[in-house]
């Protein structure tokens, strides 16, 4: 009778310590997840699966209810709400995809369930996909290194799994020895702030008068780029523009920086590249955080639509002359924008976020840890600029 609930409790409690140390922040720790595979094809049923799931996916993003409630200034609740809803696509598709069948059947239906997870619109709630180790176990292998991992990945469920999880760790083991400080891009410099709630909600001409100044500081030389966090510019309009037209004047700096363009049925979150000549809108947000910016529903009911989701737009953005994959916060926590950014072979990778509202939480971390994991997988130089 006690092992009736003993063993699916253990993998509950094991599925919940995967998601845990897997996404703690800590970018060599990200293999770890890839135990979740096998816990999930050893539940002996549905139900177990579905718990499993659960265990894993809330672990991992258990900084979500803090983060909401610091970002609305309210208790927790709401935050634990969205929690639940947040993980509800990964379970409803570990839960479905799930089968009591052996064998090859398992590792297929598991790559089913995690190509699911990868593009929208399930993709959308994608956080902790256990394929972000690529870049860990398989540095600078590109799309081989991620077909290997999916192949990894989907044997983990089958009884080939010990095979599997040796390989995996002795490529992660050798991985971890010869790790080194992610590469950098010549000419760019990413700023990171502490302007903590205020940036892009101030927006008076001290607030850029004191930002044009971190920019000047932080000049590398002529023609080289700087890059400020996600929303430091606030509103983008022609006025703020002509601000940091003057600001530059004679430098020969170019800013990348965040900004929101209002249109007429919410706002783009946006990065806009400024030079003393002129600014433009260089990349839009594909995939802004559900539930506190993108709100497509607010449409149904003849509200604004918040920000917009550009799903499959513009993937890759021309800065000076150099090609960068753009990744903005919650782009950051799933694998899609990342992926699709990379069919263009950009030179490089530029994440930007605004975590002030993640104060007490590992989001920020998990943020960065995944960014240096695809720029590790794809052999790229990685730019980051957060504010918190």
């Amino acid at each position: 009778m006690p092992h009736n609930w003993f063993r699916p409790l253990l993998q509950v409690i094991s599925a919940a310590a995967v998601g845990w140390v897997g996404w703690s922040g800590e970018v060599l720790l990200l293999p770890v997840s890839a135990l979740f595979p096998a816990l999930w094809s050893t539940a002996e049923n549905r139900a177990q699966a579905a718990l499993v799931s659960t265990a894993y996916f809330l672990s991992a993003s258990r900084g979500l209810p803090q983060g909401v409630a610091t970002f609305y200034a309210s208790d927790l609740w709401p935050g634990l709400i969205l929690w639940l809803i947040a993980s509800s696509a990964f379970v409803v598709v570990h839960t479905s995809c799930w089968t009591g069948r052996s064998g090859w059947r398992r590792g297929i239906f598991y790559l089913g369930a995690s190509v699911l997870m990868a593009v929208p619109p399930f993709g959308i709630l994608g956080w902790a996909h256990p394929i972000t180790a690529a870049g860990v176990v398989f540095p600078g292998w590109g799309w081989w290194g991620l077909a290997l991992m999916a192949a990894g990945l989907a044997v983990m469920t089958t009884w080939l799994r010990p095979a599997a999880a040796i390989a995996l760790m002795s490529f992660w083991l050798w991985s971890a020895a010869e790790w080194t400080t992610q590469s950098l891009l010549s000419g760019w410099h990413g700023v990171d702030l502490d302007f903590g709630a205020s940036l892009g909600r101030v927006s008076n001409l001290d607030r850029h008068r004191a930002l044009a100044a971190t920019v000047r500081a932080a000049n590398q030389g002529q023609g080289s780029v700087v890059v400020l966090p996600e929303s430091a510019l606030g509103f983008w309009t022609p006025t703020v523009e002509r601000l940091w037209n003057h600001e530059l004047n004679g430098t020969g700096l170019i800013v990348l920086a965040g900004a929101a363009v209002l249109n007429d049925d919410g706002y783009d979150n946006v990065l806009v590249s400024i030079s003393e000549k002129g600014g433009e809108v260089a990349y839009r947000e594909r995939m802004p955080v559900p539930g506190s910016m993108w709100q497509p529903w607010r449409a149904w009911t003849g509200g604004d639509g918040g920000a917009k989701a550009h799903f499959f737009g513009g993937s890759a953005a021309f800065v000076g002359n150099t090609r960068i994959a753009p990744l903005i916060c919650y782009e950051l926590l799933v694998a899609w924008p990342v992926l699709q950014s990379m069919l263009r072979d950009p030179d490089a990778i530029v994440a930007v976020g605004n975590g002030w509202w993640t104060a007490g939480t590992s989001i920020v971390d998990i943020q960065r840890a995944s960014a240096q994991a695809w720029a590790r997988l794809f052999d790229k130089p990685l730019v980051i600029s957060f504010n918190t």
